[in-house]
């Protein structure tokens, strides 16, 4: 423990021109005292440490002396990638791997480069979470999160509905999501890691969908898991696997499979250029694509897919008289008593 601090220490004062006592034991969560015995400690070892005292005072390392420790490990390389994201990394449980990493870099830079990482931090940071909600941090994440590091097989039980099912699952990727965090896992044998039932009616069509369903790679929400484990044998990674394109693919048809009902409209070219900012980018894109030529006022006729009849309701609301809504007949009636009831409130112009 004492060694690990001593090394940080060090790495510490190459990576500034001087340290207080105070900034070195805020950084160190140790005492000022203690800093006292451990520069003591470094110089009696061989490290120049030098003090100097006074107001403008401090510790700081004599002649240049640059120390060998720091080559990154294979964790602290790549949590220095994800180092953009703390908010992820401490989720995960690589938050002090990643300030290890990063220690280590700015101990290796040049002098006149060792602003960088401060200048980075004040140009760049990602708040993923969604506006009003309470990002909170999965229980299992950790324990999930080194599986996918490690390439290791995971044992989960999670919900689906109001049953629990188990899977042993060949952990992928990780992917938060407006504050969600998902798992991209291949999934290795049947529920339970059963033998599928044989036979005839509901058992053998719910074992067919079990064998169909192993080798498959889904996406699983972690804040689901209600226990998981993981395995002592590893698994061999598909190296064609891409988690952007894998994830990019699954929300889109995510979005398509909830978007069940139909919606005519006719919109303004004001109404054109807003329909994307109003509803799902996917279908407005899909319906953008395949809308009639503009009539002689400009305005265009497109088939739009939506959730339901009240969500098309309270989204197309967005667009106001930018759009008309031609069918279904209920959708228009609903818009036609909203207009009306806005007339008896407002009133005519010029009345």
């Amino acid at each position: 423990m004492r060694a690990a601090r001593l090394i940080k220490m060090v790495l510490l004062l190459q990576s500034r021109p001087t340290m207080t006592a105070s900034e070195l034991a805020r950084e160190l969560e140790v005492s000022e005292r203690t800093v006292t015995r451990d520069a003591q400690a470094l110089s009696e070892a061989g490290v120049p440490v030098y003090a100097e005292r006074g107001r403008a005072g401090g510790y700081r390392l004599v002649g240049g002396y640059r120390t060998r420790l720091t080559g990154l490990a294979r964790g602290e390389a790549e949590a220095l990638f994800l180092s953009g994201v703390p908010g992820a990394l401490r989720e995960m449980g690589l938050e002090d791997v990643a300030s290890a990493a990063r220690l280590k870099v700015s101990a290796a830079l040049l002098p006149s480069l060792r602003d960088a990482p401060r200048t980075a931090a004040q140009r760049f940071h990602l708040d993923a979470p969604a506006w009003f909600r309470e990002p909170a941090a999965p229980a299992l994440l950790p324990l999930i999160a080194d599986a996918v590091w490690d390439d290791r097989r995971v044992s989960a039980r999670y919900r689906r509905g109001e049953s629990e099912v188990v899977r042993e699952l060949e952990p992928y990727g990780l992917v938060l999501k407006a504050g969600v965090w998902y798992l991209c896992a291949r999934v290795r044998g049947t529920a339970s890691g059963a033998a599928p039932e044989k036979g005839s009616g509901a058992a053998a069509e719910k074992a067919a969908a079990a064998e169909r369903g192993a080798g498959a790679l889904r996406t699983y929400r972690i804040d689901r898991f209600v226990g998981a484990e993981a395995l002592k044998d590893r698994f061999s990674r598909d190296e064609d696997f891409d988690l952007p394109g894998f994830w990019g693919a699954q929300a889109e048809r995510f979005a398509r499979s909830i978007l069940r009902s139909e919606v005519v409209l006719r919109l303004s070219p004001a109404g054109v250029r807003a329909l994307p900012h109003a509803v799902d980018p996917v279908a407005a894109r899909d319906a953008l694509g395949c809308a009639a030529r503009p009539d002689e006022d400009g305005w265009v006729t497109l088939t739009l897919r939506v959730e339901s009849e009240e969500v098309a309701h309270t989204q197309l609301r967005a667009l106001g008289p930018e759009a008309e809504v031609v069918s279904p007949a209920a959708l228009r009636e609903r818009f036609t008593a909203e207009a009306a009831r806005l007339t008896a409130l407002y009133g005519v112009p010029g009345e």
